[in-house]
C-alpha cells in the first residue's frame, strides 16, 4: 500500500500514512479485520484510504516491480511491530514518525525483525517516559501518597510501578482494581505494551520518575 501510494499515485509518506489513520483503515487493520488483512490487495487498500479521505483522486494502472523499495519494507515493518506491541498504528507514528521509520530500512531490512521491534522499543521509550499509570494519576490531580491512600495500595508499590521496577502487567488483581477505581478507568488502561516492558528492563537507567 505504502509503496503504491508513494511511487505511483504521488503522495508524500507522511501525508498518505496521516489519510491511512484517519480513514479508519488503520484502526480496521490493527484490529484484525478479516476484509482488510486477507481480502484487499496494498493497491486496493490504497484506494480505500482515498474513498475515504479525499474529495477526488485519479485512479493509476499500477506497475508489477521485482524490486522491494524502503517504503514496501517500511509498510511490513509497521505492521509486524503493530501486531506485536498491540498499540495503535497512531499511536506508535504519535511517538516515532513514519518518515523516521523509514529511515530505519538501512540498515534493518537486513536483519531479522525481532530486532527492528527492539529498536522500536527504544526509541518508543525516549518519547513515553510515563507509565500509563502516572498518566493517569497526573490527569486526575493525585499525588503518589493522596492515590496511596485512597487506593489502599501503598506509595512504593505505587513507584515500583511508575518507574516500571515493577511490571505492573505482572499484578494481581486486588492491586490493579483499587487503583482502576480511584482513577476511574478500566483496569486494562493501567497496563502497558508488552514490548514497551520489556525494552524498559533492558534499559533501567533510562526509566526516571
Amino acid at each position: 500500500m505504502l509503496d503504491f501510494a508513494v511511487y505511483e499515485l504521488k503522495y508524500d509518506l507522511t501525508e498518505f500514512f496521516d489519510l491511512f489513520i484517519a480513514s479508519g483503515v488503520a484502526k480496521r487493520f490493527g484490529q484484525g479485520d478479516c476484509n482488510i488483512l486477507a481480502g484487499m490487495s496494498g493497491i486496493e487498500l490504497a484506494y480505500l484510504v482515498l474513498e475515504n479521505t479525499v474529495a477526488a483522486y485519479e485512479r493509476v494502472s499500477p506497475r508489477c516491480s521485482a524490486e522491494r523499495s524502503p517504503e514496501y519494507w517500511t509498510g511490513w515493518a509497521l505492521a509486524y511491530y503493530q501486531w506485536y506491541i498491540g498499540i495503535s498504528f497512531a499511536d506508535i507514528i504519535s511517538l516515532v514518525p513514519v518518515a523516521d521509520i523509514r529511515d530505519l530500512y538501512w540498515p534493518y531490512h537486513e536483519m531479522d525483525i525481532r530486532q527492528f521491534a527492539d529498536r522500536m522499543n527504544e526509541l518508543c521509550l525516549q518519547q513515553k517516559r510515563e507509565t500509563n499509570l502516572k498518566r493517569l494519576r497526573l490527569s486526575s490531580g493525585l499525588t503518589q501518597k493522596e492515590l496511596a491512600a485512597k487506593s489502599g495500595i501503598s506509595v512504593r508499590t505505587i513507584q515500583q510501578f511508575e518507574q516500571r521496577q515493577k511490571n505492573i502487567n505482572n499484578a494481581q488483581v486486588n492491586k490493579l482494581l483499587p487503583l482502576s477505581r480511584v482513577l476511574y478507568c478500566e483496569i486494562e488502561e493501567l497496563l502497558e505494551p508488552a514490548g514497551f516492558i520489556a525494552a524498559a528492563c533492558k534499559q533501567p537507567d533510562s526509566i526516571s520518575l
